[in-house]
């Protein structure tokens, strides 16, 4: 059974296989966005300054 890739998809696989430079670029922009260094002080403070969420966020009751 043959799995389903979208045309998006393909045309991102080969395009990337005709430019490998920008497999470069294309890691400079998740570092730019995505991958931030994470400090244990900094996890436990967003973790203390949560909110809890309601069993259902539509319930006025609760």
């Amino acid at each position: 059974m043959a799995m389903y890739e979208s045309d998006h998809t393909k045309f991102m696989r080969e395009w990337m296989a005709k430019h490998p430079e920008e497999l470069t670029e294309q890691k400079k922009g998740r570092a730019l966005w995505w991958d931030k260094p994470q400090s244990v002080e900094e996890q436990q403070r967003l973790q203390e300054v949560r909110v809890p969420v309601k069993p259902y966020y539509y319930d006025a009751n609760h």
